[in-house]
């Protein structure tokens, strides 16, 4: 499970690149932001989408997410969030997910706060939920 402190990290994380969504990873120990490199047209199957409604870490970025499953702290979780206030995997999320040995975190956040999270396991199963109140 999620400590709350990070879910609250991320959170804080969702707030600031709002009305953009925001991304990244957690290791065991670390919150590892990201910049949504949506906007450069890099997302592999909607490029044609922008950062308030898609996202991708690109570059440097993924080479450190990919990179860290070989190392000592390895990813556990892709988070992002959705600019509609919902906490849920996309049809797009799902497709681009697959494949990867992580959990993946979503976070629904509206220009006034932060609305609920939910986690889903390596197979799009939720196994968590937090409402917006509880994520500070």
């Amino acid at each position: 499970m999620i400590d709350i402190a990070v879910l609250r990290d991320v959170a804080r994380h969702a707030r600031e690149c709002f009305p953009e969504e925001c991304c990244g990873y957690l290791t065991d120990t670390t919150v590892v932001r990201c910049t949504n490199a949506q906007a450069s047209g890099l997302h592999p199957t909607t490029p044609e989408r922008g950062p308030e409604t898609g996202f991708v870490i690109a570059g440097a970025e993924l080479f450190a997410f990919a990179r860290s499953f070989d190392g000592p702290s390895p990813a556990r979780t892709v988070y992002h969030s959705h600019t509609n206030g919902r906490a849920y995997l996309s049809q797009v999320d799902r497709e681009v997910g697959v494949g990867y040995p992580v959990q993946h975190l979503v976070v629904g956040v509206t220009a006034d706060a932060v609305t609920e999270a939910a986690l889903f396991d390596r197979d799009f199963v939720e196994i968590a939920r937090w409402r917006g109140e509880v994520l500070g």
